[in-house]
């Protein structure tokens, strides 16, 4: 008779764990920060199709690393689930506490009794009409829930992109500010060398403050390009520092060319004493 096999509720909890963070881990990185305006969601994403962020929503949004079937279905869920509370009671009744909360009790579902844990990691997050009504949550794939006061971080190299982005990190920080330092802890952490990412690398979305209902617009193309580019101040400031360092190369080349001088004058006046010399 064959012994039944056996593990320790720990030792599955901790191989689920394990399974989906490293799983998580292999994708790109996406942030969701708060800033002056409202909240804005930068992740790397070379698909213009497949979508990691996206409106929940009037004024919920929602971004995603991992597995992308997974958390689509997860999206799709966060939706019907909204419009069923807004449909039911008042649109007004919708809070980003609410979503998170149901998909905090579907991902610990999953994760205790399903054999295989979604491979997620999600990011809820609401504007209000002012920012200290702004509201980031994040979502792990064994259900767990946290509140993120400034920003949040998902995908691969997620403890080195929050370190830089803790760094250059303000709360009152501008849209393309807030879009560049994003972009730069993207391409700075968990790399020998930093990569330069463009426009058609990154998916940029904002749930903006200043619109009325729906408060969730992307930025692409030419406005994505525009706002990725360095600002006019820091731009001048490179080109005053230009000019400096061509003003010091005239001064070291011109002791090469002024000893250079009489010894041309010199072959100048041989050249001309031998030639008088063959003439007699």
């Amino acid at each position: 008779m064959s012994m039944p096999f056996y593990a320790s509720a720990e030792q599955i909890m901790r191989d689920r764990s394990d399974y989906a963070r490293k799983n998580v881990a292999r994708g790109r990185g996406v942030i969701a920060l708060k800033v002056a305006d409202g909240v804005l969601f930068v992740a790397e994403n070379v698909s213009g199709t497949l979508r990691k962020l996206s409106e929940i929503y009037d004024r919920i949004g929602f971004a995603a690393a991992g597995r992308y079937n997974e958390y689509e279905n997860l999206r799709v869920a966060g939706v019907r689930y909204a419009e069923l509370i807004g449909y039911s009671n008042s649109r007004r009744d919708v809070s980003s506490r609410a979503v998170a909360n149901a998909y905090a009790q579907t991902l610990g579902s999953i994760f205790t009794q399903e054999q295989k844990p979604y491979e997620v990691e999600i990011c809820v997050a609401e504007v209000g009409s002012r920012a200290e009504d702004d509201q980031l949550y994040r979502n792990t794939y064994d259900g767990s829930i946290y509140d993120e006061p400034d920003f949040a971080v998902m995908g691969g190299q997620a403890d080195a992109i929050a370190t830089t982005m803790r760094a250059n990190y303000r709360a009152d920080m501008e849209l393309g500010e807030a879009i560049r330092a994003a972009v730069r802890a993207l391409a700075e952490s968990g790399v020998d060398q930093p990569r330069e990412l463009t426009g058609a690398q990154l998916e940029v979305a904002m749930l903006d403050r200043n619109r009325a209902k729906r408060a969730f617009r992307r930025i692409s193309g030419d406005a994505l390009d525009a706002l990725l580019q360095a600002p006019p101040s820091e731009a001048a400031a490179d080109e005053s520092s230009e000019p400096a360092s061509d003003e010091a190369t005239p001064s070291d080349e011109a002791a090469p060319s002024d000893e250079a001088a009489p010894s041309d004058e010199a072959t100048d006046e041989s050249t001309e004493q031998s030639g008088d010399d063959g003439g007699s």
